[in-house]
């Protein structure tokens, strides 16, 4: 069975909308095969965005994900991995269309960094290495 990363970044956490989001994946039919609640490290979350480390928005984005608590999830099914990314919707909450995550859920606030409410792995080879670092060898 394929799995996928799911994170629950803090404005998700903050807005109170994880069983929202949970409940999306699971509507489509996805299980949740392990889940925690966290408070990352700036060490986790280094190695998380290691391929964003130097641009423009990495302080930023360090930011934003360490203001706060977040859930991990190894989300399975058939698919999943292109299947969340699908439920979740583009990046840009703005232009994500109606009845995605984003699209339903997010709205641009100004800050300095994209707040999307969720992460999703964009590859068999990016949700191996991200759940690996969430939750070691799952």
């Amino acid at each position: 069975m394929m799995q996928t990363l799911v994170l629950i970044k803090p404005d998700g956490v903050r807005r109170n909308l994880i069983g929202e989001i949970i409940s999306r994946c699971e509507a489509k039919g996805y299980s949740v095969a392990h889940l925690v609640k966290l408070e990352p490290s700036r060490a986790l979350l280094a190695e998380h965005y290691l391929e964003h480390e130097g641009k423009p928005f990495y302080e930023a984005l360090m930011e934003f994900m360490l203001s706060g608590p977040v859930v991990a999830i190894a989300l399975e099914g058939e698919r999943v991995i292109e299947g969340f990314r699908s439920l979740a919707g583009p990046t840009e909450p703005t232009l994500a269309p109606p009845g995605t995550i984003r699209g339903d859920l997010g709205r641009d606030w100004g800050t300095k960094v994209v707040q999307n409410l969720v992460h999703g792995s964009d590859s068999e080879e990016s949700a191996a290495r991200e759940l690996a670092i969430w939750f070691g060898r799952v």
